[in-house]
């Protein structure tokens, strides 16, 4: 079985993380985002995976080649020339998705992480003999999104509805399908939208169907959300898989922390952390609702919270960084540092406070 992941262009929302790796590669929950999509997939029988990329294609790929010995599972790229939405990409990558068995295949938009009920999925899909599933999830206000309206009892798919003024349901597309090969074939190869143009079409001929996704759901392509999509995830794995989460009396609540990261004395650490490999977290600090990516120093008595501090920074004594402050790769906070949401871009050293949100050039 085979699945496509669509990994899209240059994760502008989420620098200065995507200043140094791929969106698909920057961690979450200490590992990269593309990992927890790719280890569902093996999970439910999927042995090869197309990422559908038009940027930065050899580092996704010499970054992934270790995981695709690990997991044995085969990892290839199609690369866009020119930006192609969100159905081209399948369209370009038919000889690679298609091997002519005749099986449905997975595609997946990269920024959402979930638990990914893809068994259930493939039991779904095979039981409504449709042409296409998608996951759906349910929302508190339906008038952001796309509301998908379905059949509450078979999940066939009625219509799309843009941004509904009256309500007329609370389910959205949550960004992961599972296709028969019949519907690449509706797709021309030109910058199109699946959920825009493809899906309709299907719809009206009574061939999609919508399964609601059980568990949580998150698109954390952009800062808030990623910390969102983190409490998520870690209450996600408090009912699945307790025994990953960090415990102690200096834990408080739902953290993740990789084994080879030094905790010092009098740390409080949670809600809400993820704390990555070779980190060095000194005595006296306290971190909530942030993620510390791997090879972080932070010093004595420093306070982190609300915050994502990428890869190799160093953060100074008693600083203190909230409000949604990004570091990005490298940046060097100086001690007693005040930082209110500051997005800092990499290799650079903070020496004055950043009293309001800003960027740092």
């Amino acid at each position: 079985m085979k699945a496509l992941i669509l990994v899209g262009g240059f994760g502008t929302r989420l620098r200065p993380l995507t200043l140094s790796f791929p969106k698909p590669l920057v961690d979450f929950a200490n590992k990269p985002m593309v990992l927890h999509q790719i280890e569902a997939l093996k999970a439910c029988g999927v042995n090869e995976v197309v990422l559908a990329i038009n940027y930065q294609p050899e580092v996704m790929l010499s970054f992934l080649k270790d995981f695709e010995t690990k997991l044995d599972i085969k990892i290839t790229c199609s690369q866009e020339t020119e930006p192609l939405g969100t159905a081209g990409p399948l369209a370009l990558a038919r000889d690679k998705v298609i091997d002519g068995s005749g099986e449905p295949f997975f595609v997946l938009n990269s920024d959402v992480i979930s638990e990914y009920p893809l068994q259930q999925m493939i039991k779904f899909h095979k039981n409504h003999g449709g042409e296409a599933s998608i996951l759906v999830t349910k929302v508190d206000e339906p008038s952001k999104y796309g509301v998908v309206v379905m059949d509450q009892e078979t999940g066939q798919v009625q219509r799309f509805v843009e941004k509904p003024q009256t309500f007329v349901g609370n389910k959205i597309n949550a960004g992961i399908y599972l296709l028969d090969p019949v519907v690449v074939d509706r797709i021309e190869l030109r910058p199109t939208s699946i959920e825009k143009e493809v899906f309709p079409k299907i719809a009206n001929e009574k061939k999609l169907y919508a399964m609601v996704l059980p568990g949580f759901w998150m698109d954390i392509g952009h800062p808030r959300d990623y910390i969102t999509g983190l409490r998520l995830y870690l209450d996600s794995l408090r009912r699945n898989a307790p025994g990953m989460l960090a415990c102690g009396p200096h834990i408080v609540g739902n953290v993740i922390i990789d084994e080879s990261a030094q905790i010092g004395e009098g740390c409080l650490i949670g809600p809400d952390v993820a704390i990555g490999q070779n980190c060095i977290i000194e005595k006296g600090v306290r971190l909530s609702r942030c993620t510390v990516m791997r090879g972080v120093r932070v010093k004595r008595h420093a306070c982190l919270s609300g915050s994502i501090i990428g890869w190799h920074c160093t953060v100074g004594q008693w600083a203190r960084l909230d409000n949604m402050t990004i570091l990005g790769e490298d940046v060097h906070v100086s001690d007693e540092v005040y930082s209110n949401g500051g997005v800092v871009l990499p290799h650079k050293e903070i020496k004055s406070n950043i009293l309001k949100p800003e960027i740092v050039m």
